[in-house]
C-alpha cells in the first residue's frame, strides 16, 4: 500500500502542481444556460386555427367551431421528435390570431368551444404527457400580439397576457423555454371593432415584469425573443447562422420586434453586454403552418443538411418547425425528410478519427489542462493555454494518411466565448494548405470541407479575448451526398437542369411522375411552353446513386408579357431571374400578358437581396381585359414576407385576363413597393 502512494506521488510530482483554472472572460452562461446549451436541437410544432383557416396569420374573427382535427397524436409528434434526435419540442399554444390550445378560463377564444373532444380537450396537457413519455423537453409560444382579444392596446390586456402565462406556467409541468414572437400590432379583429392597433413594442407590455413571472413561475426556463433576455433570435427563418456569430449581445440596446435588429444584433457582438446566444429557427416548409399546396415543398436532404451545419455548427442552437396538418399529425412527408436528416448525420459523424491522433499544442497551462482534454466526453475538461498566450498551435497528428471533411470544435463557454480568429490547415504533399481562415467557435463550429487526404492538421487560434480553452476537437469523413438539380428558367420558357461540379447525369418528368434512369435524359435545355409540374433526378453512373427529386411548379411563360412603364429596367419584375428585382416609382407593376389569359391566381416574389427594401405586405391584385377597366380581384396581406420572404401564392376564382396589375398599399419599410417576380397561376 504504501508503495502505490508513493508511486502516486512519484506520477503527480512528474505532471507538476496543479493550477488554478482560468478566470471567466464575461459574459459567460447561466446554469439555465448552459442545461439550453445542451440541448442543441430540438421541434417547433405549428398547429393552431391557422391550420384549418390555411393562414398564416389569422385576422382573430376565426369560429373556434373551426378547429377540429380528427385524429390528432401528440405521441405522434414526440416520437418523431425523439427518433430524429431531437430534445425536445415548443408549441404555438397562443398565436396572433388568440386561439388557445388550452381552456383557459380568461377567454372563450379556445378549444374549450371547439368541436375537438367535445370542447373537452386539452392539447397542452396531451403534449405534457406525450414529450414526459418519450424523454423530450417541453416549451411554450406565446404571442404577444392578439388580434381577437378586444382589449389589446390597453392595460387590461397585459392583465389579460399575465393570467394566461400564468396558467401555461403553472398546471403542465417543468417548461425549458418560453417563446415570445416579435411580431406586434396591425390589423385585427379586436372583438369586432375590426381596426388597426399599433403599441409601442418595447414598453407596451412592460416585459421586466413579464419576464419576473416566468422567473418566478418556471425558474429553469429560458426567455426567448429577439434580445433574449436569455436566448435570441437569429435574425432570419432560414435556419441560418452567421460566419462569425457571437453569444455576446448587447441586450439592453434590443427589444422585440425593433425593425434594425436583423442587421445590427442578430449575429451577436463580440463586445456585447449579457449571454443572449442564437437560435436559429426555420421551417421543413415554405411555410410555418400547415398548407396543402405546400406538400411537395417539403425541404431536401441537402438543404436540411445544409441548415444544420450553418446553425448548430456555427454556434447557435436549431429549431426546425413540423407545420402539423389538419388530421394533427406532422405529415409523411416531412416525418421522411426529417428522418433522412438524422440518418445523415448519424453517417457524418460515426468515427471521429481524432480519437486515434496524437494532439499537442504550444502552450497548455499545466496539470488538468492538457490538449488531451480536448478528446474527453466530459464537458467540464477542457484544454486552457496560460493566461495571456493567445496565439495557440494544435497539431493533430494520424497514424496515418486519412481522407477528411469535417472539422469541430468547441469552447469551454461556461467561461465565456473568447475566441475571435483561427485557421485550420492540413498537411498534403505541397506542405501546410489553408482549409479555413475563420472567426468565431463558442458552443460548437463545424466547418465543412471538400475531401482532404492527410496525415496532419494544424489548428491555430491566431487572436481571442483571453487565453483561448478548447473543450472538444472532432474530425471526421463524411459520405458524401448526391444533390438534386438545379433549375433556371427564361423567359421564354426555356429550362435549365444542372448540378454544379458533379459528373452525373439528369432525368426528369412533365407529367407528375417521379422520375428514374428510365425517364427522358435531359442533355440540352427544355422549352416548356404550358403550365407542367417538372420532376428531376441526379443521377451518379459510377456509384449508382440517385439524389433526392427536384419538384418545381411551372406555368404560362413570360415570353409575351410587357411591363407598362417607362422605365426600361422594370421587366425585371418578369425576367424570370429571383436576383433581380424593380422598385417601383408608383408602388403598383402593371403587365401586358400579350393574350387573354384564364387566370386562377398570381404569385409574387419580395427582393431576394441581403437588405430588402420595398418588400410588399398589404396589397392590392386587378385585372382587366382592355388596360382601362379593372376589377379588383383580391386584396389582402402577405403575413410574414418581412421575416419569411419567400414567394407568396394567391388563389381565386379564375378569370380572363389580359391585363394584371399589383398594388403595394403598404411594404414592410414604408418604402415604394418592390417587386423580384410577378406570375399568374393558370391551373388549380
Amino acid at each position: 500500500m504504501k508503495k502505490l502512494l508513493f508511486l502516486a506521488l512519484i506520477i503527480c510530482a512528474c505532471q507538476g502542481p496543479e493550477v488554478a483554472p482560468p478566470a471567466p472572460v464575461y459574459p459567460i452562461p447561466s446554469e439555465r444556460q448552459l442545461a439550453w446549451h445542451d440541448l442543441e436541437y430540438y421541434g417547433f410544432v405549428h398547429f393552431n386555427m391557422n391550420t384549418f383557416s390555411d393562414m398564416e396569420w389569422g385576422m382573430g374573427d376565426e369560429d373556434p367551431a373551426d378547429f377540429n382535427p380528427k385524429a390528432l397524436d401528440t405521441r405522434q409528434w414526440a416520437k418523431v421528435a425523439k427518433e430524429a434526435g431531437m430534445k425536445g419540442i415548443i408549441i404555438t399554444a397562443k398565436h396572433h390570431d388568440g386561439f388557445c390550445l388550452w381552456p383557459s378560463a380568461y377567454t372563450e377564444h379556445s378549444v374549450k368551444n371547439s368541436p375537438w373532444k367535445g370542447g373537452k380537450g386539452d392539447l397542452i396537457q396531451e403534449l405534457r404527457e406525450a414529450c414526459d413519455e418519450f424523454g423530450l423537453e417541453m416549451g411554450i409560444y406565446y404571442s404577444p400580439w392578439d388580434r381577437n382579444h378586444a382589449d389589446y392596446g390597453t392595460p387590461a390586456y397585459i392583465t389579460y397576457m399575465r393570467n394566461q402565462l400564468t396558467e401555461l406556467l403553472t398546471n403542465y409541468g417543468e417548461i425549458f423555454e418560453v417563446w415570445f414572437d416579435g411580431a406586434n400590432g396591425g390589423t385585427g379583429y379586436y372583438g369586432g371593432a375590426n381596426e388597426n392597433r399599433y403599441v409601442d413594442k418595447l414598453t407596451y407590455y412592460d416585459w421586466p415584469n413579464i419576464y419576473a413571472l416566468v422567473r418566478e413561475l418556471q425558474p429553469g426556463a429560458v426567455l426567448f425573443s429577439d434580445g433574449g433576455p436569455d436566448v435570441r433570435w437569429v435574425g432570419n427563418e432560414d435556419g441560418y447562422a452567421y460566419e462569425t456569430t457571437w453569444s455576446n449581445l448587447m441586450r439592453d440596446s434590443v427589444y422585440a420586434g425593433m425593425p434594425e435588429y436583423p442587421e445590427k444584433y442578430a449575429s451577436g457582438q463580440e463586445d456585447g453586454t449579457h449571454w443572449v446566444p442564437a437560435e436559429a429557427d426555420v421551417s421543413i416548409r415554405p411555410g410555418w403552418y400547415y398548407h396543402e399546396y405546400e406538400d411537395h415543398k417539403v425541404k431536401t436532404l441537402p438543404q436540411l443538411l445544409d441548415i444544420y451545419y450553418n446553425s448548430i455548427g456555427r454556434n447557435a442552437a436549431l429549431l426546425i418547425n413540423f407545420p402539423v396538418d389538419r388530421r394533427g399529425l406532422i405529415h409523411e412527408k416531412d416525418v421522411e425528410q426529417i428522418m433522412k436528416l438524422s440518418t445523415k448525420i448519424k453517417e457524418d459523424f460515426a468515427v471521429d478519427l481524432a480519437q486515434k491522433a496524437k494532439f499537442s499544442a504550444s502552450n497548455e497551462r499545466g496539470r488538468g489542462f492538457e490538449i488531451k482534454q480536448v478528446l474527453n466526453e466530459d464537458k467540464n475538461k477542457y484544454w486552457a493555454a496560460e493566461d495571456g498566450v493567445i496565439h495557440n498551435e494544435i497539431i493533430i497528428q494520424f497514424p496515418q494518411i486519412q481522407s477528411i471533411n469535417r472539422f469541430m470544435a468547441q469552447e469551454h463557454i461556461a467561461l465565456g466565448q473568447r475566441v475571435k480568429a483561427f485557421t485550420l490547415e492540413a498537411k498534403t504533399e505541397k506542405g501546410w494548405e489553408l482549409i479555413h481562415n475563420g472567426t468565431t467557435i463558442g458552443a460548437k463550429r463545424i466547418l465543412r470541407f471538400e475531401d482532404v487526404d492527410t496525415d496532419a492538421l494544424r489548428f491555430t487560434i491566431t487572436d481571442a479575448k483571453a487565453s483561448p480553452t478548447i473543450s472538444r476537437i472532432g474530425v471526421f469523413h463524411a459520405p458524401a451526398l448526391l444533390i438534386e438539380p438545379l433549375l433556371k428558367r427564361d423567359k421564354l420558357g426555356a429550362v435549365t437542369l444542372n448540378v454544379p461540379g458533379s459528373n452525373v447525369d439528369i432525368y426528369y418528368t412533365l407529367d407528375g411522375s417521379n422520375p428514374s434512369i428510365n425517364s427522358l435524359k435531359y442533355e440540352r435545355p427544355v422549352m416548356v411552353d404550358q403550365a407542367v409540374q417538372l420532376k428531376a433526378i441526379s443521377h451518379d453512373p459510377v456509384t449508382g446513386q440517385l439524389s433526392e427529386i427536384l419538384v418545381q411548379d411551372l406555368d404560362m411563360p413570360k415570353a409575351k408579357w410587357k411591363v407598362i412603364h417607362n422605365d426600361p429596367n422594370a421587366e425585371k419584375a418578369i425576367d424570370e431571374d429571383p436576383n433581380t428585382f424593380w422598385q417601383s416609382t408608383g408602388d403598383e407593376l402593371t403587365v401586358d400578358l400579350g393574350e387573354i389569359v384564364t387566370i386562377h391566381g398570381f404569385t409574387y416574389l419580395p427582393p431576394q437581396n441581403r437588405y430588402m427594401s420595398g418588400v410588399i405586405m398589404k396589397y392590392v391584385f386587378e385585372s382587366s381585359l382592355d388596360g382601362k377597366n379593372w376589377k379588383v380581384l383580391k386584396s389582402g396581406e402577405f403575413s410574414n414576407i418581412r421575416n419569411n420572404p419567400i414567394k407568396q401564392s394567391i388563389r381565386f376564382e379564375p378569370i380572363e385576363a389580359r391585363y394584371i396589375k399589383l398594388k403595394s398599399l403598404q411594404t414592410t419599410d414604408n418604402q415604394l413597393g418592390s417587386f423580384s417576380e410577378l406570375g399568374v397561376l393558370t391551373v388549380d
